[in-house]
């Protein structure tokens, strides 16, 4: 340990030898470019030793506390350009002003420290960079005398990201890849060069790209994104990824910087993967802040189904708008206890109160409402999981629909400002009990909803049901089963090759909720109504499985297999978020529009929830299906889970334009 530390400390003790050396000389060579002659006359010898001895105490002390000795040569920079530039001036700015005090420059020319400036600059700076320049030679011949592989790379950008990106590929970490090229995203480049390496076209031109490298031998094994997937527009992302599987190749994320590591022939050289949620491509909402505000601050809200994606979602997002108190309810222990210590760190979430709860429960949600007496209450707690929710019709029922009511006819008796519920696709033209049970609940909302402005108008507890597709990443859903299959090898598992399904991001969808839940609280006379969120395009499953395995850095079909599985009891291939007779109007609120569903009969639908209580009481699953195909419109009870003939409509529906 002390022969390394006295090695270090040599190493300083000859930088420094040798910058003082240069400095010397930098003297003689000012004062020979100045007077141009090789052998300096009397006048300016006789008083040379006094002033090099200033000069050299003046340098020594400057480079020292500019601390040009803690750089390391092999990694000059311009960072450490800049400190040498910086004690050069203090060097010549102090010496010029001492050899005045002295002999008011009678012996120097006065055009001397200006040229000894340049000249320190250069002899102090260019044996750093020399020496960064001979080791880096050295190293890149070993590193490809013993490199394994190399990766052809098309880099999409030319901007400061992939300048940074390209230079970080000459050092050592970099050596398994090489640019090929470079795509420019705006198109002012094209014809340029960054680092040497080439801006071939723009992203609309990237076929024709690929195509004329690979005709020159030279076609790229992997495309890579300068920069994050969200900086890049959605459309010419998507020809991307079209591009990319046409042509058999990954998709990548340069890291970020200070992120770069060491490659390795399994992750590459340190490249990140995309996430598929960057990739939805639909244009981002207008979000009313002063609306979503006003409706939670300095308010008692209560969620249900809290620890579950979307409850937790709602929490994170109500925290940070200051109510009053935020009630977390769930029946998991785990799932609550992990969200509330969550929210603990975020200043304005108020007073953070996690409750034990089953929504199952009358006696005990009635207790808790009570005690609480929240003013808004989003009801996110079901049971979603559909092949489950087939096998498991009483706890499907007792979840979906008795649960809902409970805290309904809860918030209905505390007078809470409003209830939200959320709701699903899978609630329309129902071939699932989670469907089935959902759409019920959705009517019962409804059905309070009509009541309460009809007999108590503004004074009654608002019923609003949010209603949206698939979010991606949630619990049971099929982006985290992809992700486990890849991370297993493969395959990944689709059910059906024209399987659709709508997505949106937990977080844009918890957002538009919000927006709904203003909206409809502050237009009473919108009562009945349910908010759809404009879920975009539907997305083909077996798509959405070859892109994942494009951005995992792998080939669909050749690394992945994809295997289709058949259909599950209850699943369609379309889900629908209207149901043909809701003709669906746009509203103010930005991505959110509203349908009229059909209005049950209040006293059928009476009848009918305590004659499914009973049965959920008994356990009684046929009488369970029997109900719910006698209620729920469309549902054919046990016969809707072998039903493979869904129509096709899984195309975004027409929205009016708004105001």
């Amino acid at each position: 340990m002390r022969e390394t530390e006295l090695f270090q400390r040599n190493r300083h003790l000859l930088a420094f030898a040798h910058d003082l050396a240069m400095t010397a000389i930098g003297l003689l060579a000012a004062y020979y470019l100045r007077v141009g002659e090789l052998v300096l006359s009397a006048r300016y010898m006789n008083p040379m030793a006094e002033t090099l001895a200033i000069l050299l105490c003046i340098a020594g002390a400057s480079y020292l506390s500019m601390g040009l000795y803690r750089g390391v040569w092999a990694y000059a920079s311009t960072r450490d350009m800049m400190q040498i530039i910086k004690a050069v001036t203090i060097t010549i700015a102090v010496f010029t002003l001492a050899v005045f005090l002295i002999n008011r420059l009678g012996a120097m020319p006065r055009s001397v420290p200006v040229i000894l400036w340049f000249v320190l600059v250069a002899l102090l700076g260019g044996p750093r960079f020399l020496y960064r320049l001979i080791r880096d030679r050295r190293s890149s011949r070993r590193d490809d005398a013993h490199r394994p592989w190399t990766q052809r790379i098309l880099v999409i950008g030319a901007n400061d990201a992939a300048a940074l990106f390209v230079r970080s590929l000459a050092g050592a970490h970099g050596r398994n890849f090489e640019p090929v090229g470079l795509l420019d995203d705006k198109g002012r480049r094209v014809g340029r060069s960054i680092h040497g390496v080439p801006v071939l076209g723009t992203i609309d031109d990237a076929e024709a790209v690929l195509r004329r490298l690979t005709a020159e031998g030279r076609a790229p094994q992997r495309l890579v994104l300068s920069r994050p997937p969200a900086d890049f527009p959605a459309e010419p992302l998507r020809r991307l990824i079209a591009l990319a599987e046409a042509f058999g190749l990954p998709l990548s994320q340069a890291p970020d910087p200070g992120d770069l590591r060491s490659a390795t022939e399994k992750d590459g050289p340190g490249l990140k993967p995309i996430n598929v949620e960057d990739l939805l491509g639909r244009p981002q909402a207008t979000l009313d802040h002063s609306a979503i505000s006003d409706l939670i601050r300095g308010r008692k809200v209560l969620v249900t189904g809290a620890g579950g994606t979307i409850g937790s979602e709602l929490a994170r997002q109500i925290a940070r708008l200051g109510p009053a108190r935020l009630v977390l309810l769930d029946n998991g222990e785990y799932n609550l206890y992990r969200i509330d210590a969550e929210l603990r760190g975020i200043t304005d979430a108020g007073e953070i109160r996690p409750v034990l709860r089953d929504v199952r429960d009358q006696l005990t949600i009635d207790r808790l409402f009570d005690a609480e007496a929240p003013e808004i209450v989003f009801h996110a707690a079901a049971l979603k999981h559909v092949p489950i929710a087939e096998a498991e019709p009483r706890e499907t029922a007792a979840t979906n629909i008795v649960g809902t009511r409970n805290v309904a006819d809860a918030a209905a008796r505390i007078r809470a400002r409003a209830l939200v519920l959320i709701s699903t696709d899978k609630a329309i033209r129902p071939t699932s009990v989670m469907g089935a049970t959902k759409r019920l609940a959705e009517a019962y909302c409804q059905t309070l909803d009509l009541q309460g402005a009809s007999r108590e108008g503004a004074t009654a507890t608002r019923f609003m049901t949010v209603r949206f597709g698939n979010v991606l990443g949630s619990s049971g859903s099929v982006v985290p089963l992809f992700r486990r299959q890849l991370e297993a090898g493969g395959p990944l598992t689709v059910t059906h090759p024209d399987m659709r399904r709508y997505f949106m991001t937990v977080r844009e969808a918890v957002q538009l909720v919000l927006q709904a839940s203003a909206h409809g609280l502050a237009r009473p006379g919108e009562a009945g109504r349910v908010f759809v969120l404009d879920m975009g395009e539907p997305v083909r499953i077996v798509d959405l499985a070859r892109q994942m395995i494009l951005l995992a850095g792998l080939k669909p079909d050749e690394d992945i297999k994809i295997a289709f599985t058949g259909l599950r009891p209850g699943e369609k291939l379309f889900e629908e978020l209207l149901d043909p007779a809701e003709a669906p109007e746009a509203s103010q609120a930005d991505g959110v529009f509203v349908v009229k569903p059909r209005v049950m009969d209040p006293a059928l639908m009476e009848r009918a929830l305590g004659t499914l209580e009973r049965a959920v009481q008994d356990g009684d699953d046929a009488r369970i299906l029997a109900i719910l195909a006698n209620i729920v419109p469309g549902y054919r009870g046990s016969e809707a889970g072998t039903s493979h003939d869904t129509p096709k409509h899984g195309a975004r529906p027409e929205i009016p334009a708004g105001d």
